[in-house]
């Protein structure tokens, strides 16, 4: 037996695939599809803040330089003025690494439902339903690849 994939709720192998604790042996699907649901708009208001907070520190940093340099204030109080804006400008650098870490796996998490469907012994049946764009893709390859080797190899003519 070939494990294609394994983790805590999914695996899948070459004898069958099994589901939070349901099995299915691979011999009784006959047709397996995927679908793409709804949209999370959750996810996609979340990417939108990771943006704003990624652009925050640059837009309040220039904003400063402006009032620093357009107010009418002493020497002494324009050039507090803008070290501010320039510290508030810095700080966006170590905070950019992690907020675009954090984007890049909003991406990886997907903003869609993702199903994988299968006609099981006669009737159609739910496999797996996930929001995990990088998951759902492991699952699926190793649903294909589990397929494959199942089918037997017909000699060419």
């Amino acid at each position: 037996m070939i494990t294609y994939y394994d983790d805590r709720t999914v695996r899948v192998t070459s004898e069958a695939i099994r589901v939070q604790g349901r099995s299915y042996p691979l011999r009784g699907l006959a047709r397996v599809w995927h679908q793409r649901g709804r949209r999370s708009w959750r996810a996609l208001a979340g990417r939108g803040a990771l943006g704003a907070a990624l652009i925050g520190p640059v837009v309040a940093a220039v904003i400063g330089l402006v009032i620093a340099l357009g107010i009418d204030a002493s020497l002494t109080v324009t050039i507090t003025l803008v070290g501010i804006a320039c510290l508030i400008g810095l700080a966006a650098g170590p905070i950019a690494d992690l907020l675009l870490e954090r984007l890049d796996r909003s991406y990886a998490r997907g903003a869609h439902d993702l199903e994988i469907w299968a006609d099981f012994q006669g009737r159609t049946v739910l496999l797996l339903h996930t929001r995990d764009a990088l998951r759902f893709g492991q699952i699926y390859r190793a649903l294909q690849r589990a397929l494959e080797s199942t089918q037997p190899v017909r000699p060419r003519p």
